[in-house]
């Protein structure tokens, strides 16, 4: 699955079938549905989990909860905007 594909499937109810736990809470956060796509990494230990958890927290405007998931996931805070976050989060986890 590539980038446009991934958000091709945006218009459907339900996210694809076998994402991973980032890439669904990823889907959600597009979809609007800030609370699905939290608790999608709210309880994975990755460190990938962590950096989606990371860029949710900094779209929440919780700064200092951003700033512990970044260091969690051993990242510096990313400093674009959030729509260039989360295309660079997808793209990543989808290649």
């Amino acid at each position: 699955m590539d980038l446009a594909y991934f958000k091709a499937t945006l218009t459907h109810a339900l996210p694809p079938v076998g994402l991973s736990p980032a890439l669904e809470a990823l889907w959600w956060d597009a979809k609007g549905d800030w609370a699905k796509a939290h608790h999608c990494v709210d309880h994975e230990e990755s460190k990938d989990a962590a950096r989606i958890h990371a860029y949710l927290h900094r779209k929440e405007g919780d700064q200092s909860n951003a700033g512990y998931w970044y260091g969690t996931a051993g990242v510096a805070p990313y400093r674009g905007s959030l729509e260039e976050e989360w295309g660079e989060l997808a793209a990543a986890r989808l290649e």
